[in-house]
């Protein structure tokens, strides 16, 4: 059974209520404008058309069509700008040089991490939804196989982009990390779910069929 954005935004108005407990948040409409507000802290400059990469040493961050663009922070509401800053202090901190681009053919978080491994030149990328659920994925591999997968994106905090950054380095520089640790909530899943829905369907309408990736210059304001 598919259902439709007004139906979503129900289901959506009924978990807050469940939820939210005393929270002003109001359910439904907030949540479709802070979708689509634009944040003034990060601009991602496209520069033409994302090539294969010939460095060793770099990593790819492939984020998804909607990031840093439609939508500005994560399901938690932590900005775009600071997960980015924390995945490329990760991957620099292992002394690798992070590269941003934009993959406009899907809004599936595997694939999206799955091509930018095939263009990185280490062969290994990060994939990143604008809702902050995020991959670690290796060029090799097929595409709903990765190194590392973080599913719950309630659960991710500024501090676990960091460390994936560095895991994804580390894969790039051959070594075998321990994966990064990650927290278990059993109400996560209910509590976001009908969120995390509407934020997908939004994403996957700025999908572009067969569409180039697109490389992306970071500013940080």
């Amino acid at each position: 059974m598919q259902l439709n954005e007004n139906e979503i935004r129900g289901i959506i108005e009924e978990v807050i209520k469940r939820y939210a407990g005393e929270s002003s948040a109001t359910p439904a409409e907030p949540v479709k404008k802070e979708v689509e507000k634009r944040e003034g802290n990060l601009e991602l400059v496209e520069v033409g058309e994302a090539k294969k990469g010939t460095r060793s040493d770099e990593v790819i961050i492939a984020v998804a069509a909607a990031f840093g663009k439609y939508q500005t922070e994560t399901i938690t509401h932590i900005p775009h700008a600071d997960v980015l800053r924390e995945l490329m202090a990760g991957i620099e901190e292992e002394g690798l040089t992070p590269r941003v681009i934009r993959v406009l053919r899907t809004s599936d978080v595997s694939i999206l991490a799955n091509d930018g491994a095939k263009l990185s030149g280490s062969g290994i990328g990060i994939g990143i939804q604008s809702k902050g659920t995020t991959v670690i994925h290796q060029k090799d591999l097929f595409p709903l196989t990765n190194l590392e997968l973080f599913p719950q994106a309630p659960l991710l905090q500024r501090e676990h982009y960091r460390m994936i950054g560095k895991n994804a380095a580390k894969y790039a520089k051959g070594e075998t990390p321990k994966p990064v640790p990650q927290m278990n909530d059993q109400m996560a899943r209910p509590k976001y779910q009908a969120i995390a829905a509407l934020l997908h369907i939004k994403e996957t309408e700025h999908v572009v069929v067969n569409a180039k990736p697109v490389e992306l210059k970071p500013i940080f304001k």
